[in-house]
């Protein structure tokens, strides 16, 4: 496949782009730094630029068949603003533009499924968005909404307790609860289960809880 990959030098962004080349897909990384994804293949393209800059965006685009987003807010409770949100409709516009259906991308169970019913994990996770992450808590909601709210097939796969780690390759996913679902989960088996997302025709327009 053809993949464009947002976030790609991040923690499951990284994942994602080592992966997809290993199974032969061919990936755009969309990065801001080309020198922070010192990965090297002759399946990889890099294009530098702002998720502000709409043409950009559109060119990295061109001729995808699926776009992962591995983008995700600062944690930092001095970083102000909310750059994400706009940067996430760019993506969404552009893959209209462009004729891309396939948007997969992640959050964390503080954004609800339809599909829910009430949780623990839910619960805690919700207040403690609300409570000690609040600028976060609400560039997530806004990404996803703007996502949800696109004709895009798409799908977001939410997650708590990220770690690093050498991959399972086993991933539990449903919905809060329904299915039984932990709270931690490798990076690399996330990027497996976004990757998975682009063949797999289960949780089209839904956002599953995943754990290891």
């Amino acid at each position: 496949m053809r993949l464009t990959v947002f976030g790609a030098t991040g923690g499951v962004g990284r994942h994602v782009v080592t992966q997809a080349l290993h199974r032969g897909d061919h990936v755009t990384a969309y990065v801001r730094n080309p020198a922070r994804l010192d990965i090297s293949h002759p399946e990889l393209t890099v294009n530098a630029g702002a998720l502000t800059d709409r043409d950009a965006v559109r060119r990295a685009l061109t001729g995808a068949d699926a776009v992962i987003s591995a983008l995700g807010p600062s944690l930092d409770r001095k970083a102000t603003g909310m750059p994400l949100v706009n940067g996430t409709r760019t993506i969404v516009d552009a893959m209209q533009a462009e004729g891309v259906e396939r948007y997969i991308g992640m959050a964390t169970p503080s954004l609800r499924d339809e599909r829910d019913t009430r949780s623990l994990l839910g619960l805690i996770v919700l207040l403690m968005g609300r409570t000690f992450l609040k600028r976060a808590y609400q560039e997530l909601l806004d990404m996803s909404r703007i996502v949800a709210e696109s004709p895009l097939n798409w799908t977001i796969a939410r997650f708590t307790q990220p770690k690093d780690g050498e991959p399972k390759g086993t991933v539990r996913a449903g919905f809060l609860g329904k299915d039984k679902i932990g709270a931690a989960i490798t990076r690399a088996d996330i990027a497996g289960f976004l990757l998975d997302r682009t063949t797999d025709t289960r949780f089209r327009r839904a956002a599953p809880a995943i754990s290891g």
